[in-house]
């Protein structure tokens, strides 16, 4: 008996509990999640915030809503939890170090000027707790601007160039922005680094875009022609070798920036004596041409032609390398080979080159 009212006991706090606990049910929220995200070069910024709204209220002047003076706490720069700000790796913010990470981000306002405030203890509710001096790693000082009206608290991301991006936390109609910026040229070669290690480094053409990256950046060119060559040999025993026009091209391109004058000349020798169709030939072609290696591109034109007699892309290129070396009569009797066999719809261009080519205007496109 007493076994059977112990049963009856333990069943009754069990429902009591079930009806205890919390539901799950979706209910919209006064100040809804908000996540923005935008990317600096390789480098992710992402924003997690809780979003009031203005609701006819004044809300930077209402100290209820928005403390001043950091009295007496400072401002969770939205609501419920304190908005938090990632960076995926080391930044600057207005000239000053911060290193990747998330941090809560808190807000003092001061007679119209605003102190932010990016902290390593990144998980509280609100700003209540927070402790300046040992939570808080770097501090700001800025200005604010005004902006179209935001009914609703929100970030923007304005001014993006390829380093740099400003942050703006708009409310009604006033901005408080900082900028962000990256080592752009640290940061990306790091990530090819990495990357290149993984999956990437099965792949010709990763190997390929970051020495290319380098080379149109003019930085780190050394080891982009390292990872040039690992495009064109691949890695151990030769695996995920692809030696083609591309890659050979940023090879070329990048001995050609180092200055390795003799190397490059072997380089663009083995180029072109690869085998190729006749539309990497017509590639080939181009380049040697786009680079200045006028009496290349002739030789290649040649020979590539006597093998893709049909291919008048080749031709044309013949004339404009006889062009630049100045053979004008030898282009302009080339050119005008290539109007009785190229698509009429290319005749328009084709006499505008023979044009340019008699008044010495013409330029490559």
């Amino acid at each position: 008996m007493k076994k059977k009212n112990y049963l009856l006991l333990l069943t009754f706090l069990c429902t009591l509990c079930s009806f205890a606990q919390f539901h799950t049910l979706n209910i919209p929220q006064v100040s809804p999640n908000v996540e923005e995200s935008q990317r600096i070069g390789v480098t992710d910024i992402t924003i997690k915030y809780n979003s009031p709204a203005l609701r006819d209220r004044d809300v930077w002047n209402n100290v209820n809503i928005i403390p001043q003076e950091g009295t007496p706490y400072a401002w969770r720069a939205g609501a419920n939890m304190n908005t938090t700000i990632e960076f995926s790796t080391d930044i600057l913010i207005e000239g000053k170090q911060l290193k990747a990470g998330t941090y809560g981000f808190h807000i003092i306002p001061s007679n119209d000027i605003y102190t932010l405030l990016f902290a390593h203890n990144n998980n509280q509710w609100g700003s209540y707790y927070l402790d300046q001096e040992k939570d808080v790693t770097l501090k700001i000082i800025v200005q604010p601007e005004t902006c179209s009206t935001s009914e609703q608290l929100d970030f923007e991301f304005l001014n993006r160039t390829e380093n740099s991006v400003v942050v703006g936390l708009e409310w009604g109609e006033k901005r408080i922005p900082f900028k962000v910026e990256v080592d752009l040229n640290k940061t990306v070669i790091e990530s090819f680094r990495s990357e290149l290690r993984g999956i990437n480094t099965y792949h010709w053409q990763a190997w390929n875009d970051a020495a290319n990256w380098c080379l149109n950046h003019e930085t780190n060119l050394d080891e982009a022609l390292e990872w040039a060559n690992r495009s064109i040999e691949g890695g151990y025993y030769g695996f995920a070798a692809n030696k083609n026009v591309t890659n050979v091209g940023t090879k070329i391109k990048l001995l050609k920036k180092l200055g390795k004058e003799n190397e490059m000349q072997a380089a663009i020798t083995d180029a072109k004596n690869m085998k190729v169709d006749a539309r990497e030939a017509n590639e080939l072609n181009i380049f040697f041409l786009r680079i200045g290696k006028y009496q290349d591109a002739l030789d290649y034109a040649n020979s590539s032609y006597k093998q893709y007699p049909e291919s008048w892309s080749l031709l044309l290129n013949r004339g404009i390398a006889n062009y630049f070396l100045k053979n004008k009569k030898a282009g302009i009797k080339d050119v005008r080979k290539v109007i009785d066999v190229a698509p009429e719809r290319f005749s328009k261009r084709l006499n505008e080159i023979i044009n340019e080519f008699q008044s010495d205007s013409y330029e490559l496109r």
